[in-house]
């Protein structure tokens, strides 16, 4: 089954509203600009801003897989990490690097980050701003560190942790992302 289709059955377990019936709830809506949509989302279907903006994006057919179609990996990683966030690209490659050590997984683009899943995601990895990445942390523990960031419930990850330079990375991080990728399987 692929994103899309386990995305949509995740918005009617939320919602009620299978995609025939969202669409027409946008299509209706007539708003083009993709906070409005999002808007509108979080209001009519009470979604959280995370839901609400890749349903967005969906609907607008600006997601990152549409995005992506046609063009290698390393096209789309370029993209992501081009202007001032290209600094980012050696943080990425070398997060990704460790993270191959544990096993298979896939990757799919996203407007502005990659994700990362086996059953169901187990982390986000972009750049947030020209000054620092994210990577979202799907785990189910709680952890205690300063450094991970908990999210509200809802939001796309349990986790954040925000990285501007290489030194940042330490074995906490790379523990709780193992141990995500083991939930996720």
């Amino acid at each position: 089954m692929d994103e899309k289709t386990i995305f949509f059955e995740k918005m009617t377990e939320m919602t009620g509203k299978k995609e025939p019936e969202i669409r027409k709830i946008y299509l209706d809506s007539k708003l083009e600009k993709h906070s409005d949509i999002r808007t509108l989302f979080m209001n009519q279907l009470g979604l959280s801003y995370g839901y609400a903006n890749t349903l967005a994006h969906y609907m607008m057919k600006t997601d990152g897989v549409s995005l992506a179609e046609g063009k290698t990996m390393n096209q789309v990683l370029d993209e992501i990490y081009s202007g001032e966030k290209m600094k980012f690209r050696v943080i990425h490659d070398t997060i990704m690097k460790e993270i191959e050590k544990f096993g298979g997984f896939e990757i799919v683009p996203k407007k502005g980050y990659v994700s990362l899943k086996q059953k169901r995601q187990f982390a986000m990895i972009g750049p947030k701003t020209n000054s620092r990445m994210e990577i979202g942390i799907n785990i189910k523990k709680s952890i205690q560190n300063p450094q991970f960031e908990e999210q509200p419930k809802g939001s796309m990850c349990q986790y954040l942790v925000k990285i501007s330079q290489i030194s940042e990375l330490n074995n906490d991080v790379f523990k709780y992302l193992k141990e995500a990728y083991e939930e996720s399987k």
